[in-house]
């Protein structure tokens, strides 16, 4: 595909048709083979009692950063699914930006299995790691 922070076609197509994305307000803004990075700017309609993003929204967009980093890897003709994942919380998720990464650790003929990072950019500059991901995602 090319330069550093192309977009695959594939996953660009995929993911304007994912209505859910559009309505957390998120944006694709990497896609290359094995990894897909997608943003997901604060908006207080997202968060939660104490102010912070909801853990729900969190979790759905870097359940698609996987599953669009499988779909890199997936055979032609396949498309992708959730099989199963497990999120971890490290810390509140605050801040003005959220860049949530699915890699591709390994894919074989049927499923894909999958890391993915959500790390928050705050006022400050800084960066923290808000949230870790480990997702099976299965060609269908």
């Amino acid at each position: 595909m090319g330069g550093s922070m192309s977009l695959n076609p594939r996953v660009v197509e995929s993911f304007n048709r994912q209505s859910m994305m559009t309505t957390l307000g998120a944006l694709l803004v990497r896609a290359e083979p094995g990894v897909v990075e997608i943003d997901l700017p604060f908006r207080s309609t997202l968060s939660q009692q104490h102010g912070f993003i909801h853990a729900g929204a969190i979790t759905s967009v870097v359940d698609s950063a996987c599953g669009y980093a499988a779909l890199t890897q997936a055979p032609e003709g396949k498309e992708v699914v959730t099989v199963e994942f497990k999120v971890n919380f490290i810390r509140p998720a605050q801040g003005q930006l959220f860049k949530e990464t699915g890699t591709v650790i390994n894919a074989g003929r049927n499923i894909a299995v999958c890391s993915g990072a959500v790390v928050a950019w705050l006022d400050t500059g800084d960066t923290k790691l808000v949230a870790q991901m480990q997702a099976t995602m299965a060609f269908v």
